[in-house]
């Protein structure tokens, strides 16, 4: 079982997280909605971190895994500031970041946040925007009224129990949008996406491509896979692409 330790942040939420030692960039993994640092292909990156001899980070976000809090409770403005107090408080130097899903959304709210530490990205079926542009985009003129009037709404997941989707996740999700507005990174950026990913479409992977400015920035179609991204052709994937990262920055 992996040493886990725990930050405690300035909002005074209890974070856990694992930390390898090793040669930098640090390598950050930030996980989906309701994932956890335990998912495969955190944990599978932290084992070919190991073998390489660099150094890793995963965490929990609040209301995650082994963190503090209820996961009603949180919104994309939290977890990014969970993020911030990981990297600002735990990581020192630059960080390579790895996001998977809503992971991929708050790493490009860390590379906007903290242009001289994020030295470069790689995301897996990136998710920015997604409860404007997915969640509420979705919803029936009932829904929102009903999101209205309780509060939340409880949505059905094929990866999952159903979610629970409270109002301050959709209104504070508008305070943190990527694909509004101008997003300039000067980093190199990979992003993956699986052809069978019926959580995240193809299009929406095109989408952040052609928004995001940069110099150095690729996206990766696999044919056939889906929103986990956790066969061990992705997973073999996700460590070529923080390789050729690594090299670039």
């Amino acid at each position: 079982m992996a040493d886990i330790q725990y930050l405690e942040t300035a909002q005074e939420r209890r974070i856990a997280y694992v930390k390898t030692d090793g040669q930098g960039p640090t390598i950050l993994f930030l996980s989906g909605l309701k994932s956890d640092m335990e998912g495969t292909k955190a944990v599978a990156l932290e084992a070919w971190a190991k073998e390489q001899g660099r150094a890793f980070l995963r965490f929990d976000y609040s209301g995650h895994g082994q963190s503090s809090g209820a996961f009603t409770d949180g919104c994309i403005g939290d977890w990014h500031q969970d993020t911030l107090a990981v990297v600002d408080r735990l990581i020192d130097g630059p960080v390579l970041v790895v996001g998977s899903s809503m992971g991929g959304w708050q790493s490009l709210l860390l590379a906007r946040a903290r242009p001289d530490r994020v030295m470069g990205l790689v995301t897996i079926a990136a998710a920015p925007d997604f409860t404007e542009d997915g969640y509420w985009a979705g919803f029936s003129d009932a829904q929102k009224a009903e999101l209205e009037r309780e509060g939340f709404l409880s949505i059905p997941s094929e990866y999952d129990e159903d979610y629970i989707i409270t109002k301050r996740l959709i209104e504070d999700g508008r305070d943190h949008l990527v694909l509004r507005s101008p997003l300039q990174l000067d980093i190199p950026v990979r992003f993956l996406q699986g052809t069978e990913d019926t959580a995240v479409p193809t299009a929406q992977a095109v989408k952040l491509l052609e928004h995001v400015k940069g110099g150095d920035i690729r996206l990766t179609l696999v044919k056939g896979a889906d929103h986990r991204f956790s066969d061990d052709e992705c997973l073999r994937t996700i460590q070529k692409m923080v390789k050729v990262v690594l090299a670039r920055g």
